[in-house]
């Protein structure tokens, strides 16, 4: 919150303000640590998910807000990352915008410098990336493209730190580009009418009639907000005019017109190089997308990541952290200055009890789950460096269609294998909010974290082949029938799969190093405190006797339907509390010998499908709304129960042996 106030206070003074705008995957992020160093603000844009990445930096002799705007394709937004960045834009011009292109996708990046020189934005275009684009052949004249545009134009190499320090230079002199089309009579007619109509703004009225005029729906909260209806009704009739004499939507003429002038730029200042074999990246690069060696390819780093992640981090790290610093040293420590200083018992239960804040919420939070997320976020962080996420998306593409997602939904859910918190918010990365609802139910259904999955997969090594068999192929099962049946039921649009392929490349130690910590932070800051009021609540739960009601009103559930004992409800019930508390519960059981293999199998099946833990559970609200969050529970419940019970009354009537 002061940062934010000082923040505010700097920009009203007179510091400026440049936004970082650019296709996804082109190095915008790493400019931007280049240009303001490693400390940065990250915060919610007004009334959205999407977070802001902010920092003040002094570029000749001034001092300026630097904003790194989420990646987009299009100024007109398709998904609520485009509506941010254009929101950005349009409420809050920045002084100048560095627009990051990737200098292999040279007409891709000039589709948006059309739309941003249309706005009237000073503009500076980088370059980046054109060693890549050397090895593929490609030179792009930086005299000739600054000629046409009209704008600073400098190229950089930011993974190497190369030509950043000409980029500052090139921020004293932003260009408005003066690049205009004729989009037609029809078209700029109703442009010419639509100005006459609309309000002053920080961009262009052209640029805004463009929008409306190309079906931008989003844009109508701020027409409304700035315009009475009866001109808001003059302005739809003049777009369906228009659309009637075009005789088609005007958006297509509107884009048609734009990717002809972004090829024709793209065609006059590239010129074409023998390009370099790609070396062992390009071997590894192709390798992992080909339709038969892919798939060993992805096994192969699946297995480097469960090993990394689910056995370093959540075995070997975990058992130093919370066995060792929490269970040996810290918790007892805290429990006996707790009992010296706090005379309320109450109190001290809340603190130090078996619900306690300390002895449960940090120790979970910092104990357990920080290990588990830091060595995922260095190896998302790796995967994401080398450029191998795009192409494990793509692998995946076909698959996650059957649940109504794209391959981009392969993200989070490789990220739910490690916290399934953590896995919640990286669903902001799909581009609408319907597969977001999508990606969150499958997560809470059917995607056990690193720590759960653990403790199950050391339970079902006690047992057999045949029961990791059914285990695995019933979760599998179940994912792909109830993504099915939700992706018919959930309303809302589904986008086109479109991902750039960026070469494979070696990992930057100091990328890894920036993004890992800046992610590391953002749990600190935002998981954390969610973890300490689930607990809090548990223990008030616990205080009024409610826990052992809901015990006692579950068990005919777990006994007449799963043919479990009755004990095992307290570990489905500890199970929301933390996912591998259940799990370990149900371990010691059968070990103690309450569960036979059969019941071991079914109790498995019914802990995996059973509802997320409850930091799950409250990121759920913070990202979907309460109402959204009870109903993927209120099916994820009896989901876990009827699937878990049909294996039970399958495996009885065939008489399966465990």
């Amino acid at each position: 919150m002061k940062e934010r106030h000082r923040q505010k206070r700097a920009v009203q003074a007179g510091d400026g303000r440049i936004a970082l705008v650019g296709n996804p995957n082109v190095g915008k992020s790493v400019i931007f640590g280049l240009l303001t160093g490693k400390y940065a603000t990250v915060s919610n844009y007004p009334g959205t998910t999407i977070e802001i990445t902010s920092a003040f930096s002094t570029l000749n002799g001034r001092r300026y807000l630097i904003i790194d705007t989420p990646g987009i394709n299009n100024l007109i937004p398709m998904s609520e990352d485009e509506k941010v960045t254009r929101d950005i834009l349009l409420n809050s011009r920045p002084d100048a915008v560095i627009q990051v292109i990737d200098a292999k996708n040279l007409k891709r990046g000039l589709f948006i410098t059309i739309q941003l020189a249309e706005m009237g934005i000073p503009l500076i275009i980088d370059l980046n990336m054109v060693d890549e684009a050397r090895d593929r052949g490609i030179i792009v004249d930086e005299k000739k493209l600054k000629q046409l545009l009209g704008v600073p134009v400098v190229s950089t190499i930011a993974s190497q730190k190369k030509g950043v320090s000409d980029l500052r230079v090139a921020t004293a002199n932003p260009g408005i580009a003066p690049l205009k089309i004729d989009y037609g009579i029809p078209v700029e007619e109703a442009l010419k009418d639509m100005e006459e109509l609309l309000p002053e703004s920080r961009i262009s009225k052209r640029s805004i009639g463009l929008m409306i005029l190309s079906g931008d729906e989003s844009l109508r909260p701020w027409l409304r907000a700035h315009l009475p209806e009866r001109t808001l009704e003059r302005i739809e009739a003049i777009r369906d005019n228009c659309a009637q004499r075009l005789r088609t939507d005007p958006g297509l003429i509107i884009n048609s017109k734009r990717l002809a002038l972004a090829e024709d730029i793209a065609r006059d200042v590239i010129k074409r190089i023998p390009a370099s074999s790609g070396g062992i990246a390009g071997f590894l690069g192709n390798l992992s997308m080909h339709p038969l060696w892919g798939i060993p390819f992805l096994g192969l780093v699946l297995f480097l990541l469960y090993e990394f992640v689910g056995v370093f981090g959540a075995g070997t790290l975990v058992d130093l952290l919370e066995e060792g610093l929490f269970g040996r040293y810290l918790n007892p420590m805290f429990t006996r200055i707790v009992e010296m200083i706090i005379p309320v018992s109450f109190l001290r239960e809340a603190l130090v009890g078996d619900y306690g804040v300390i002895t449960v919420a940090i120790t979970y939070a910092i104990g357990i789950i920080l290990p588990i997320t830091t060595t995922f976020f260095i190896a998302f962080s790796i995967l994401e460096d080398c450029g191998y996420l795009p192409r494990l998306a793509i692998m995946s593409n076909r698959l996650f269609r059957i649940m109504g997602l794209s391959g981009k939904a392969v993200l989070p859910m490789v990220l739910g294998l490690g916290c399934g918190t953590m896995a919640v918010m990286t669903t902001r990365i799909l581009e609408t909010t319907r597969e977001r609802i999508l990606a969150a139910f499958l997560l809470a259904l059917a995607v056990p974290c690193s720590a759960q999955l653990g403790v199950i997969l050391g339970m079902l090594g006690s047992l057999s082949l045949k029961a990791t068999i059914i285990w695995f192929f019933t979760v599998l099962v179940v994912l792909l029938l109830m993504g099915s049946i939700a992706s018919r039921i959930v309303r809302g649009e589904t986008s086109e799969f479109f991902m750039e392929i960026p070469p494979m490349r070696m990992p930057v130690f100091e990328n890894i190093t920036i993004k890992t910590f800046n992610r590391v932070v953002w749990y600190l800051r935002e998981a954390v405190p969610l973890f300490m009021l689930g607990t809090f609540i548990l223990f008030i739960l616990h205080k009024i006797a409610l826990l052992d009601w809901i015990k006692d009103f579950a068990s005919p559930v777990v006994v007449k339907i799963l043919g479990l004992p009755p004990k095992t409800t307290e570990a489905f019930l500890l199970g929301f509390l933390r996912r591998d508390y259940g799990a370990a519960g149900l371990y010691k059981m059968a070990e103690e010998g309450f569960l036979d293999p059969l019941q071991a199998l079914v109790s498995l099946i019914t802990i995996t499908l059973f509802v997320p833990c409850l930091a799950h559970f409250l990121m759920m609200i913070k990202e979907f709304g309460l109402k959204m969050a009870l109903t993927i529970v209120f099916i994820v419940f009896p989901s876990a129960i009827l699937f878990g019970g049909l294996i039970n009354i399958l495996l009885r009537t065939l008489n399966i042996q465990l």
